[in-house]
């Protein structure tokens, strides 16, 4: 029942539907009922030419002969077979068009729910269980609901056809019942035992869909070390696991399904053999005896449909299972009671003795103090590991510090709402991700209501309108996944004209040139220079020339600030800033040093 409580709100605003699935689930047990009866009457009034019963008796007389009463029995029996098939077409439209819209309200809710756990959820778990549950496990709820209308239909067929039967033969009656309290015991079994299994069984087939996204996600590496066979292997040998408990399950469904039907088996042969001695006894009409085994026969169908309805829902209580358990993952970022709109920003970020520390990782950052004015630009530079990346997530409250705090203008980032924090800031990522779509929809993601004289606009501070107008298809080229269809550089220079775009006050910069070549970081460093006018910028670079224009550096280590001042401040102190300084120095200087590297000449063997 408490999943039953949870999905009714999936079914409200479906009502219609609902109501035209109830009124046709009435309709098809009533003609259900009806199917027999012109076989009875042709066995017991017709063939013999006695008078016919109940209402039909007042027929006029002309209607009564026998050839007529067997052509209307014969059109009566084939208008039933019509209607039966005629309800059941209308019942599938009605319930396919309800089972559909629950599906994508579900599904879209728990996607919704996706967006808005944090970065630290996101990073323990893993994308393809994630996508398996939304798109595999998002179906639950509608069969859940679906199940209810053959289960009701069954039910109602069921009661009709025991008292019908009960009223002609009450012994043969209690014979055919006799089979229940059989079906329940095997049914109760068979759901005790087969809950975990399920369980094990989607788990292994959601791990399965994991390699598959992490490999595609991950091809450019797996084609550039040779690692398909690898990666074939492990797939397969995850898709063996899946696919023996898969069996191993199935097999145990079918042994469920055969031990019904051959209880249902026994019970119609008891039901069989009594009835056809009753009906040589003289106790019921041979016409009477075929209307009780068709009832019978059709009372053993609802009973089947009910032991293995009750057998399947198992299965759709561990995808409800699955998919509440993401649904009831309460966010650890989200906005707090009262929380406040972040309207007009000044541009002053503070940080006031901050630590943070990953689940597996403890004090990636500790004892973090500084405050920058606004339109500041502030770099911040230190080894791999040092924290610099995770520093700068605290701003949009991608995490949360676990001590100290985060303000802009005074104000406490947690006390603010996280839609409104983050429209105030822009962010150009190390790895420039964009989306399949075209050039044009990659840009306007800054901000939806641009238009293309905007979109232009920005391409061309981002000095990217150059080589985008000169592809086929200019702003409507489509990109291919994650930008495929463009150099690094491109699709960096996107990313900026992105952030032009949405023209944020607040702009963080994480290692925006670190993946390109020094011809295109002059290109992208002239465009982000026009960008970061008049905004508080927070520059994260290994490459010193990157901040160039920076105001205050900030040097990072193992989670601490370990130096701070101007750039000519620093160089002239002896600290890790004037070590780093003179290690790239270095390294330029042995590059520009080394002879021109002699062009690849590729020999070509003639036969023979």
């Amino acid at each position: 029942m408490k999943y039953f409580r949870r999905v009714i709100p999936y079914l409200r605003p479906y009502r219609l539907l609902a109501v035209w699935s109830v009124t046709l689930i009435f309709v098809g047990s009533v003609v259900s009922l009806l199917k027999p009866w012109p076989m009875q009457i042709l066995v017991d009034h017709v063939l013999p030419g006695t008078m016919l019963p109940g209402p039909l008796a007042y027929l006029p007389a002309w209607m009564q002969t026998r050839y007529m009463m067997l052509g209307l029995a014969v059109g009566a029996s084939f208008l039933l077979a019509v209607l039966v098939h005629a309800v059941a077409v209308f019942d599938q439209f009605v319930n396919t068009k309800l089972d559909q819209r629950m599906a994508l309200d579900f599904r879209t809710d728990l996607f919704e729910h996706a967006q808005k756990l944090s970065m630290a959820y996101h990073d323990q778990r893993r994308t393809g269980n994630l996508i398996f549950t939304i798109n595999s496990q998002g179906e639950a709820v509608s069969r859940l609901i679906m199940i209810v209308p053959p289960l009701a239909q069954s039910a109602i067929t069921l009661i009709g056809m025991v008292w019908i039967c009960w009223t002609m033969d009450r012994q043969l009656t209690l014979i055919a019942l006799s089979i229940a309290p059989l079906l329940y015991i095997t049914t109760t079994y068979y759901m005790r035992h087969v809950h975990s299994r399920l369980i094990a069984v989607r788990n292994m087939e959601g791990e399965a869909l994991s390699i598959v996204h992490e490999a595609v996600t991950m091809m450019r590496v797996i084609i550039a070390f040779g690692r398909e066979k690898f990666e074939q292997q492990r797939f397969r040998e995850q898709g063996e696991r899946a696919l023996t408990a898969r069996v191993s399950l199935t097999v145990q469904q079918a042994v469920f399904s055969l031990i019904v039907a051959t209880i249902m088996g026994g019970g119609t042969s008891l039901v069989l053999g009594m009835g056809f001695y009753h009906a040589l006894e003289g106790q019921i009409t041979i016409g009477q005896l075929l209307v009780i085994l068709s009832y019978i026969s059709m009372i053993y169908q609802p009973m089947s449909t009910i032991s293995t309805t009750i057998g399947s829902l198992q299965e759709v209580f561990v995808n409800l299972q699955m998919a509440f358990e993401l649904l009831d993952t309460q966010p650890d970022i989200q906005d707090a009671p009262g929380a406040t709109d972040l309207t007009t920003v000044v541009g002053r970020v503070a940080f006031d003795n901050v630590s943070f520390s990953y689940q597996d990782r403890q004090q990636t950052l500790s004892g973090i103090s500084f405050a920058t004015e606004p339109g500041q630009v502030v770099a911040i530079v230190g080894r791999t590991g040092a924290g610099k990346t995770t520093l700068v997530s605290l701003i949009p409250r991608f995490y949360d510090a676990a001590e100290g705090s985060v303000s802009i203008d005074g104000q406490d980032v947690r006390s603010l709402t996280m839609r409104s924090l983050r429209q105030q800031i822009s962010v150009v990522l190390q790895e420039p991700l964009l989306f399949s779509g075209p050039i044009a929809a990659n840009i306007q993601y800054g901000r939806a209501d641009a238009t293309l004289d905007d979109i232009v606009a920005a391409a061309r501070a981002a000095n990217a309108h150059e080589f985008i107008s000169n592809l086929p298809e200019g702003y409507n080229t489509m990109l291919g996944e994650k930008g495929a269809k463009l150099s690094g550089g491109e699709r960096q220079r996107i990313s900026i004209a992105r952030a032009f775009l949405k023209n944020a006050p607040i702009l963080i910069l994480d290692e925006p040139t670190s993946s390109i070549d020094t011809r295109t970081e002059r290109v992208i460093l002239d465009a982000l220079d026009r960008l970061i006018v008049g905004r508080t910028t927070f520059i994260i670079a290994h490459r010193l020339s990157t901040i160039r224009r920076a105001d205050v550096v900030m040097v990072l280590d193992h989670g601490r600030i370990v130096e701070q001042g101007a750039p000519d401040e620093l160089l002239q102190r002896n600290g890790p800033y004037r070590q780093l300084h003179d290690l790239q120095a270095a390294a330029a200087e042995w590059r520009a040093s080394r002879p021109p590297k002699a062009p690849l000449v590729t020999a070509q063997v003639s036969e023979g």
